[in-house]
């Protein structure tokens, strides 16, 4: 139509539904003649289409993906966690019967590009038993299913997809309508320099979250990290942690070599320490089994210690325990080791012809006094390093916003943290009191019922959630007034929850890679709009 001459650029701009652009990044299945048979429903936790045979754990990925005995693979679990990444990687798609829109699986493979469908109550997974039943019906390993993971359906046998189509010309074109028009920088949540090529192809302004705790699942490091846990002194944490240096600096090495001069922003430590361990159920079932088979086993020497460490580390919500800036307030050599190996890394990379531009962000600040403390032991360690290396590099120090206590006293916080970054995920469930993880056993009433218009994980709540983003952007401002400050929970990557941040007068959205060509043409419509209705008298820009 703009070619005929019928409409503007901008009227283009405005005639396309943003999430529309994510079927060009991601297979979609072909149902034209085939026979449907829909055995479930469950949360549309990431787009795309994925068919596969079914296997059930991230163990049983890894070796069926490397003997060539499956072609492509589902990985069906209860729900998944961080020790899965491995089989994640390797699977199409991934099918959980618990969990939100927020969960593990839902934000690890929206990063991937790959087809989740999550919480689908409907289907039982009996994960020892390998069996997944469903409307009377058991699918065993090796079985087919096909996942929607834009309708949430999960489809019994195999289906046909379409493959993705990134490079279609006319996407291409328009998107060079869109990006001249908009304010908003999109940046990118990437942890591995892979993720970050894919998030620069499809537009990204920088890397708004690097998780580091997702390098340490890797095989060669998980040990270094459980013996880090297990450790009763500092002496020999410090020791394990000398291990996980090297390792994280050549992460972060090729992560600032992937960027160039873009900025990449890089969170230290988030998650509870038991998130590395087995799971205690586990620990006590085969504890059990070899005390009645194999009484003298040297393994029960191992298995006994790490047991009573993950008993000692269990907590009844650890969501709100020990994680985040608390843990590097409790083992200061932690945030020691990890902001070392970014400044090696940043200098490394310096040397090598890149320009990094670096962030560090504390997650789950409550308060000025945990800045200050973290924010000194980083400043002192860049210090220690630029001495060492004879060369410096700029960055800065912030924090993630994700408690509303930070959010309430943002004024203060500011006064340490030179940038903003909220983490909306945890902020919505710390200002609703709901669990991300547990959601879906009754939003589909509160939905029904009305009471919930959206999915508050999926979609920003603007009326609290929002006003809490809105007010510590402003408050922070009051005392930093050249205070950067953006988002990087999955709303990021949400049309309306752009839309918002436009409003409000943030700096950047960051999103998972295969949501930038959303957000990007989210924020342009914004300012199309704004530039059409005047701006916002009540926004903080």
């Amino acid at each position: 139509m703009v070619r005929e001459g019928l409409i503007t650029q901008e009227e283009a701009v405005f005639r396309v539904e943003p999430n529309q652009l994510y079927d060009f990044l991601v297979p979609r299945l072909i149902e034209k003649g085939e026979k449907i048979e829909v055995l479930a429903t469950g949360l549309p936790a990431s787009p795309g289409a994925a068919v596969g045979q079914i296997v059930f754990t991230a163990e049983d990925a890894v070796k069926f993906h490397s003997n060539g005995a499956y072609r492509t693979i589902i990985l069906v679990r209860g729900e998944t966690t961080p020790e899965d990444i491995a089989g994640m990687e390797v699977a199409a798609g991934i099918l959980t019967s618990r969990g939100g829109m927020t969960s593990h699986a839902a934000v690890v493979t929206r990063g991937m590009g790959k087809c989740c469908v999550a919480g689908a109550g409907e289907c039982t997974v009996d994960e020892n038993a390998k069996e997944l039943r469903v409307k009377g019906q058991t699918f065993k390993q090796g079985d087919w299913l096909s996942l929607d993971g834009t309708t949430g359906r999960v489809i019994a046998g195999q289906l046909k997809t379409l493959p993705a189509q990134p490079d279609d010309p006319d996407l291409v074109k328009f998107m060079s309508w869109v990006d001249p028009v908009r304010r908003l920088q999109v940046w990118a949540n990437a942890d591995i320099p892979r993720d970050a090529k894919q998030a620069v192809l499809f537009g990204a302004q920088g890397i708004g979250l690097c998780r580091t705790e997702h390098m340490f699942f890797a095989e060669d490091r998980i040990e270094h990290m459980r013996t880090m846990i297990l450790a009763d002194n500092e002496k020999d944490r410090r020791e394990a942690l000398k291990k996980l240096l090297p390792m994280q600096r050549a992460d972060f090495t090729g992560l600032f070599k992937a960027m160039g001069s873009l900025p990449v922003v890089i969170r230290t430590l988030d998650p509870p320490l038991h998130e590395f361990l087995p799971q205690r159920e586990d620990l006590l079932v085969e504890i059990s089994h070899l005390e009645d088979t194999k009484p003298r086993s040297p393994k029960l020497k191992e298995l006994r210690p790490l047991l009573a460490r993950v008993q000692e580390l269990h907590e009844m919500n650890p969501m709100l325990g020990l994680r985040g800036c608390r843990l590097g307030i409790l083992y200061p050599e932690i945030t020691e080791m990890q902001a070392r190996a970014i400044f090696e890394a940043a200098v490394a990379a310096k040397s090598k012809g890149a320009e990094p531009h670096l962030e560090i962000m504390i997650p789950l600040i409550g308060s000025v006094e945990e800045m200050r403390h973290q924010g000194a032991i980083v400043r002192r360690v860049a210090a220690e390093v630029f001495k060492e290396k004879g060369e410096t590099i700029n960055f800065l120090v912030g924090c993630m916003i994700e408690l509303p206590r930070a959010a309430l006293t943002a004024e203060q916080i500011a006064e340490e943290a030179e940038f903003f970054s909220f983490g909306t995920n945890d902020l919505t469930q710390t200002t609703y009191g709901i669990s991300r993880d547990d959601i879906n056993q009754f939003l589909p009433a509160y939905l029904k019922n009305g009471i919930f218009k959206h999915d508050p994980f999926a979609t920003l709540d603007q009326a609290g959630v929002g006003l809490l983003v809105k007010m510590a952007t402003a408050k922070g401002r009051n005392t930093r007034p050249d205070l950067k400050v953006g988002i990087c929970g999955e709303h990021g990557g949400d049309p309306e929850s752009v839309k918002f941040c436009h409003k409000i007068g943030l700096n950047y959205v960051s999103c998972s890679p295969f949501r930038l060509l959303t957000a990007r043409l989210a924020a342009a419509q914004a300012a199309l709009q704004e530039k059409q209705t005047g701006p916002d008298l009540h926004s903080t820009s």
